[in-house]
């Protein structure tokens, strides 16, 4: 039944949701201003209501919607709408309660050992217990979700650069093609630099410029490599290789990845 309600027409199952199940949405904005958050807090409502021990990530979710949802709200109500004022104040009444609501989830959780609530509290509001839990978690291997990972990763840059480089690489192991983050091989590059692995960080510098269409100077990215050309067009045809690894998914098995893996000799 629920699978059902989720098809391609947001808009159709959201009305057949709240028809349904009022309660679920009475306290939102009728118009049609932050559709697209205010269908995903729907959605999620309606999971959580049908089922009966939600998981902490079940409940991560419904905290980013709450979020994203009242930010966007929060905007719209500032938008005076002349011909029909009672929409503006529709607006800002569902503002007022959706913050309350997620003050009120925020503070129900705080203290939660869970990963994900662990992680929210800490990405958010610095929670140290949070952190430490999450962190412990890390160290122990139970950690796979790719956004955590690569959150811990930027932590571990100011920190622990071997252990960062370690979950960067992890992380490109990890993700399916459409989850890689550019940001990672800039992290990666920054590594490497702090090494003084000046060919690595231009691999994964050029690897980033050609994922994102980014722009870098020649002659800085020359200048890594004591402008050796041919080490450059070597390295300019890794970066090649590695880029289409990664958007196809075959990084994981390939050579490249073996020799990206190997224990530094230095």
């Amino acid at each position: 039944m629920i699978s059902m309600l989720f098809g391609c027409d947001n808009g159709a199952n959201t009305t057949t949701i709240c028809k349904n199940n009022p309660e679920l949405c009475d306290d939102l904005h009728s118009d049609s201003w932050c559709r697209f958050e205010k269908a995903d807090l729907i959605k999620k409502r309606f999971l959580l209501k049908n089922t009966p021990n939600p998981t902490g990530k079940q409940i991560y979710q419904q905290l980013i919607n709450l979020e994203n949802y009242s930010k966007c709200i929060e905007l719209a109500a500032g938008v005076q709408h002349i011909l029909h004022p009672e929409r503006t104040n529709d607006r800002v009444r569902a503002f007022g309660i959706s913050a309350q609501n997620l003050a009120q989830l925020q503070d129900s959780t705080k203290d939660s050992t869970d990963l994900y609530l662990s992680f929210y509290h800490w990405i958010r509001f610095g929670n140290l217990n949070a952190q430490a839990r999450v962190i412990h978690a890390e160290v122990n291997n139970e950690i796979t979700d790719p956004l955590i990972l690569a959150h811990l990763a930027a932590y571990y840059q100011k920190s622990n650069i071997e252990r960062a480089k370690t979950l960067y690489l992890t992380l490109l192991d990890l993700v399916s093609p459409e989850q890689v983050n550019p940001d990672w091989l800039l992290g990666l590059a920054s590594i490497y630099q702090q090494k003084s692995d000046l060919e690595k960080t231009y691999l994964f510098s050029k690897a980033n410029v050609l994922m994102t269409k980014n722009t870098a100077s020649d002659a800085r990215m020359s200048a890594l490599i004591n402008g050796d050309v041919q080490l450059q067009s070597f390295l300019d045809k890794q970066a090649e290789s590695l880029v289409e690894q990664l958007k196809n998914g075959d990084y994981p098995s390939s050579e490249l990845r073996q020799q990206l893996n190997r224990p530094s000799e230095k």
